[in-house]
């Protein structure tokens, strides 16, 4: 089986480079798509409560016969619970119906900057979810650099790491940067902008060349510029597909004509206003 290289975190954990993520799989689907993927070799998968999909999660952990200490679990805090309580029972549903004592990474899913808490306050509740061993890492997703560095300024632990959008069309390189700098590793969600890149002529000409979909080239520029990726599929095939990215490189030449298709497109909300709370 592929050897997934690990990443270090700031705090000594490791976490594979690749996984499996479970964004929009219904939760009636999720226990057999997990299934699949630890199947196929996948050992780090991405929930979150808002997903509504972390019980199919805990079914296809259980069910798979591995070693809870052998598959990374990571999920997120969801936007409604962001004051300090309700952030610490969050974090204890999220332990129960995973189904696990203790999550490998937990995360702010959202900064929401123009609500009325203030996310500062739920990174200090996700210390405390830390430093009581209900995850072994913690961090954030979707925050941007002024975001970062107030709790850089603010409080005592440096998020281990921030999940955003990158893909070749958004390629978030001052983000990137400013976690690069501070030890917070980059997690790259929608890494193939929900298929737009797919028809790109530039990613079919280096697939071409080396073999390969343009969704392997797609993810195997994500790896070699070190974030960690986490693609989604429900069929076994592309699940299989979005796996095999180790048997072979993308030059230099390729990683920067890659990078150079930025146009700052994104798929998914602007985290400088995005304040959406579920009722």
């Amino acid at each position: 089986m592929t050897a997934v290289p690990d990443v270090a975190l700031n705090n000594g954990v490791t976490i594979p480079q690749l996984g499996f993520g479970t964004y929009q799989v219904p939760p009636a689907d999720t226990k057999d798509a997990v299934l699949t993927a630890l199947e196929v070799g996948y050992r780090h998968i991405d929930t979150a409560e808002m997903y509504g999909n972390e019980r199919g999660v805990g079914e296809a952990l259980r069910e798979s016969g591995l070693a809870r200490e052998d598959v990374f679990v990571t999920s997120k805090l969801n936007n409604g619970f962001h004051r300090r309580d309700d952030a610490l029972r969050a974090a204890d549903q999220s332990l129960a119906d995973l189904g696990v004592e203790q999550m490998d990474l937990f995360l702010i899913h959202w900064p929401l900057p123009t609500i009325d808490v203030d996310y500062v306050e739920t990174w200090n509740a996700m210390i405390e979810i830390y430093r009581a061993g209900k995850a072994r890492a913690i961090g954030v997703s979707n925050f941007q650099v002024p975001h970062l560095q107030r709790l850089l300024d603010e409080t005592d632990v440096v998020p281990a790491v921030n999940q955003i959008e990158v893909h070749p069309y958004l390629t978030n390189e001052a983000v990137r940067a400013f976690g690069a700098e501070h030890g917070i590793v980059t997690e790259a969600w929608s890494p193939i902008a929900q298929g737009l890149v797919l028809d790109d002529p530039a990613l079919q000409q280096i697939a071409e060349r080396v073999g390969r979909t343009t969704a392997q080239v797609t993810l195997r520029w994500h790896l070699q510029r070190g974030d960690v990726v986490f693609p989604k599929s429900v069929t076994r095939s592309r699940v299989e597909e979005n796996f095999a990215l180790f048997d072979f490189e993308l030059t230099d030449e390729d990683v920067a004509t890659i990078g150079a298709l930025d146009r700052g497109h994104r798929t998914g909300p602007d985290p400088d206003v995005f304040d959406y709370v579920p009722a």
